[in-house]
């Protein structure tokens, strides 16, 4: 009868969930989840997310580089190359040229040397050109008269780049009046499509851009919203060209 008492007092504590309970730590996940989906969607697409942080690492080299090696330093994305379109406006790479050090200048005649192989933002994402400005708050177009010649690089890097500077001290040196932003999107262009076919926007439009500010002292700042980019982003919607 002890034993029988005992294995009943047993079952009474071992009391599992109610279908209420259940039902309410599913609303709470279900409530947490679409908040989650609606900060990642303010971000970008996922493509974007992970360009921006890779475009953002090859700043902070670039300007590591500047300073610790005393050189001349350049962020560059193709916007035309000769013998490999596929990769216009999609890869980053970082070049840089010998300095006077005692005048703190570029020695002449100029010859940029390129630093690694950079990266190659994430399938359907593209450097937007034109949304990415030398002054924040103007109409600016970031520089786009470097040109690399077969003296210069291996014959798939051959072709003109836009470009952000850092001279020998880690200072953005476009950014004298202003910070500059670094914007790509999402969009679809054909495969080796020339520098005259523009990506085209995909998707939710302007939730699929993302970048940065480059600011004189050569830090940057991601944006957190695309509503802080470019005004016109706001309006722009599925299949525009950027």
């Amino acid at each position: 009868m002890k034993f029988l008492k005992l294995r009943g007092n047993l079952k009474k504590s071992d009391r599992g969930f109610t279908l209420v309970e259940m039902l309410v730590v599913i609303a709470i996940m279900s409530i947490l989840m679409t908040a989650g989906a609606i900060g990642i969607g303010g971000m970008g697409g996922k493509g974007v997310t992970s360009g921006v942080a890779s475009a953002e690492s090859m700043f902070e080299e670039a300007r590591t580089m500047a300073v610790g090696q005393r050189m001349l330093t350049r962020v560059i994305v193709p916007k035309n190359l000769i013998n490999n379109p596929a990769d216009n406006l999609r890869r980053i790479l970082i070049v840089s040229a010998e300095i006077d050090p005692n005048t703190l200048q570029p020695k002449l005649p100029r010859k940029w040397i390129l630093s690694g192989r950079g990266v190659t933002l994430p399938d359907q994402t593209f450097f937007s050109d034109t949304f990415s400005k030398k002054d924040q708050d103007s109409v600016g177009a970031i520089p786009s008269d470097l040109s690399l010649s077969a003296s210069d690089v291996k014959a798939s890097y051959v072709g003109d780049y836009y470009y952000y500077e850092f001279n020998a001290e880690g200072i953005y040196t476009l950014g004298a009046s202003a910070p500059s932003t670094f914007v790509i999107g999402a969009g679809v262009r054909p495969p080796n499509a020339g520098a005259s076919v523009r990506p085209k926007v995909a998707g939710s439009g302007k939730r699929d851009f993302g970048g940065f500010v480059v600011w004189r002292n050569g830090w940057v700042s991601v944006f957190r919203s695309p509503d802080q980019m470019d005004s016109s982003i706001a309006s722009i919607t599925a299949g525009t060209t950027f």
